[in-house]
């Protein structure tokens, strides 16, 4: 039996009416995508708080099989009167909620005696919850037309739906009404039906000595004396945060399987909180003085403070720190555990072969030297020189995608120039691709004619904007970057072609282990607008290693080498690179085509790197399984694999004749990638923004996490947040300070108190 689809049913209509709507994935009451055969979470749905759907997404949605419609709240208010046990104290209380509100005729029933009311609200404002009552606003959502999930039958409006109302014909509510309706509720409400309140003894202070990091065992144990339930929303509230306090995003998991106890649990709802929850002052102490008063004797055996490090540093501790944000070490406003953090760039005293001869002479000619993006470049030009000739014994290759970044005018495009150059005096033209590639089959055309190059391209950021997004690109440009992702892990097989129905006039072109590397440079700001948390969550964006520049504007060397006096070492180095393993391949010129296979030298690494690269498997294993769901997982994803190929290049450019992966080179290529991945991470969360309203907070935001610990005063920041009208810069401002990311405070001068903002601690 085909279920119903509601959005073909009622979508255009309540568009037509006024109100915002979204896809409800069929047999649940939280919105979904359908995508690739299958529906999905849809985490970008708060969008449509702020605009209503076009009607091209609305057609679209018509089309998804089973597809629900959810009512965006913020225009529209919604009383949830979640009583199941008293049908007439339901009906009592609704009776009450018309008394107070207006006499709504958008009266919704799903699991009777439950209903809902809907109202119009005056001016938006942040949802109140009084269990079992709640009042649905800003933010959230409500189911208006499906099956129920738990019935089995259509939710049902007896009076009016709103596919027949338009949105003027409801009554209008402000925040203080439906506070004032809340209070009057609740007295209708008898104790065995309100929720347990999670009582404290005279002092509510954890106990001394107990930290606000805790560990899982002792956490899990403390929570088994502390049972959910259907405890109150402030108790509910507290253990979560106390819980984020204690063990971060890794205790995700057990506040759900916690706060699942109570029949009222919403895993929507809850998996939302948690993501809001930013305790700054409370954490595993409170658990464990809670859990202490109700009978709870910790075991000898269990860790209570999960600052305290028993065991010797992990080989990849320092990308693992950066990844999860875990710090042991406090800072001077709160003992919160810092943000993520970027661990520290590996020293440049580490390089040493071909790699440092080039780094050295891009810098050197260079007149604003940019020695980290100089590493990034000549990195990608080594790997293209060696492709197709050397594997690592688990068949990675050295293609590798590094994007450079730094403002305008810091000599960013620099390396890019110095690298034409090196290519073009040693003989190696042939291995440059394109600097501007114009269409998917035209990448595949230069990579049939040289299946190693190397494809530089400036103003990466613009490029991006025209090639990433699959709903405005042209496909002859989107295919561009799913090309890209593709190549990028096909360099140890045979790349297949694309099919045309006319093969006579277009063959399939096939590529045998193509090795494609992509160094590209931008500006920062063109760069993080061109994505979006898709770039993340698919991939894409974790094939490339981000190079940040660490000085945007560097001083100005006055005296630059001429860029065409390559030094000899230079030359002998990189056409030694480029014959690396000729000795056993013997025709070296095929190696240049296309359709042979060759036959790459394997290159063994040493014990001790081999110890490095397991323990690195072990972690980021364990590190993927933690972050499955999130954005963070397809970044983690590519370390251990950006990590070795990094290692492989380092190898030969060290010794081209006889290459070992060294324990030096894995450390080193550890640390760049720990680097690499935690400026992506940490930059990601800064700017990445899929709505006009997340990206304004982040645009404010960062401006103030510029200005460092003396904050900005409030005339500085206005005068940079001209990009915006006052009123939505006071408001996106007045957000960060109720969301505690921002503080305010004033400093005395000569005159009045100055107003000054700056990044709550644990974000600069």
């Amino acid at each position: 039996m085909t279920e119903a689809n509601y959005m073909a049913q009622f979508g255009a209509r309540l568009i037509a009416n006024g109100y915002s709507i979204l896809p409800i994935a069929p047999g649940t009451k939280k919105p979904g995508r359908y995508r690739s055969g299958a529906w999905g979470e849809f985490p970008g749905w708060p969008q449509y708080g702020e605009r209503c759907p076009t009607d091209l997404e609305v057609v679209t949605w018509s089309k998804w099989p089973g597809a629900g419609i959810g009512v965006v709240c913020g225009s529209v208010a919604a009383v949830d009167i979640d009583i199941v046990v008293d049908p007439d104290l339901a009906l009592k209380t609704e009776r009450l909620c018309r008394e107070h509100l207006g006499d709504s005729p958008a009266l919704r029933i799903g699991r009777a005696p439950k209903r809902l009311l809907v109202y119009r609200a005056a001016t938006p404002f942040k949802g109140i919850k009084r269990h079992p009552l709640e009042v649905l606003c800003a933010g959230q959502q409500f189911v208006a037309y499906a099956t129920h999930p738990d019935t089995g039958t259509p939710y049902v409006w007896p009076e009016e739906g709103l596919a027949d109302l338009d949105i003027d014909s409801l009554p209008e509510i402000t925040e203080e009404q439906a506070h004032a309706f809340l209070e009057a509720a609740m007295e209708l409400i008898p104790e065995r039906l309100r929720p347990v309140r999670l009582e404290t003894g005279a002092n509510d202070k954890p106990a001394s000595g107990l930290a606000q990091q805790g560990t899982a065992p002792a956490i899990k144990s403390a929570l088994a004396w502390l049972p959910n339930a259907d405890l109150d929303y402030d108790s509910w509230m507290r253990i979560g945060m106390a819980l984020k306090g204690a063990l971060g995003e890794a205790g995700a998991d057990l506040f759900a399987t916690w706060s699942a106890q109570a029949g009222k649990n919403e895993p929507a709802f809850t998996d939302k909180s948690w993501a809001s929850f930013n305790p700054t002052s409370i954490g595993a102490g409170t658990i464990y003085h809670m859990a202490m008063e109700r009978g709870w004797k910790p075991d000898a055996a269990l860790v209570l403070d999960g600052s305290v490090k028993a065991d010797p540093a992990h080989p990849a501790a320092g990308l693992l720190a950066a990844m999860s944000g875990d710090d042991a070490g406090e800072t001077e406003e709160s003992d919160k555990p810092s943000q993520i953090t970027v661990p520290p760039a590996p020293s440049p005293d580490r390089l040493d072969g071909v790699l440092k001869l080039m780094v050295d002479h891009i810098v050197a000619t260079a007149i604003r030297p940019q020695p980290w993006l100089a590493l990034g470049a000549s990195l990608t030009a080594l790997g293209a020189l060696m492709g197709r000739k050397v594997r690592t014994e688990s068949n990675l290759r050295s293609n590798l995608n590094v994007v450079g970044i730094a403002e305008s005018g810091g000599g960013k495009d620099h390396a890019r120039k110095a690298i034409k150059e090196i290519f073009t005096q040693a003989g190696f033209e042939a291995h440059l691709g394109g600097e501007r590639i114009a269409s998917g089959a035209g990448l595949i055309s230069a990579l049939t004619r040289q299946p190693s190059s190397l494809f530089q391209i400036d103003e990466f950021g613009r490029f991006m904007a025209n090639v990433v997004d699959k709903r405005r690109a042209p496909k002859h440009l989107s295919e561009i970057w799913d090309l890209f992702t593709e190549l990028a892990t096909s360099a140890g097989t045979t790349f297949m072609g694309a099919e045309y129905a006319d093969q006579k006039e277009r063959p399939r072109q096939d590529i045998i282990e193509p090795c494609t590397s992509v160094h590209g440079v931008s500006a920062p700001g063109p760069f993080w607008d061109a994505l979006s948390s898709g770039s993340l969550q698919d991939g894409s964006l974790a094939r490339f290693l981000v190079f940040r520049s660490e000085d945007d504007i560097p001083d100005r060397n006055r005296r630059p080498a001429p860029l065409s006096e390559l030094p000899r070492s230079l030359l002998k180095g990189v056409k030694a690179v480029a014959a690396v393993g000729s000795k056993s391949r013997g025709n070296l010129a095929q190696i240049g085509s296309a359709t042979v296979r060759p036959d790459p030298v394997m290159v063994p690494m040493n014990p001790e790197a081999l110890m490095i690269f397991d323990a690195l498997d072990e972690e980021m294993t364990a590190r993927q399984r933690a972050a499955l769901g999130t954005d963070q997982g397809a970044v983690l994803a590519r370390v251990w694999e950006n990590t070795a190929k990094i290692a492989l290049i380092k190898a030969v450019s060290a010794n081209p004749r006889a290459p070992v992966i060294r324990g030096e080179d894995a450390k080193w290529a550890r640390d760049l990638v720990a680097h690499c991945v935690g400026t992506l991470v940490v930059q990601a969360e800064r700017h990445i923004a899929d709505t006009d309203s997340e990206r304004n907070h982040k645009r404010i935001l960062e401006i103030i996490r510029k200005a460092g610990k003396k904050g900005i005063k409030q005339r500085d920041l206005t005068r940079k947040c001209q990009f915006l009208d006052p009123k939505t810069r006071r408001e996106t401002l007045q957000s960060l300070l109720e969301s505690e990311q921002v503080t305010g405070f004033k400093v005395k001068g000569s005159g009045r108190p100055a107003q000054f903002h700056r990044v709550t601690s644990g974000g600069l």
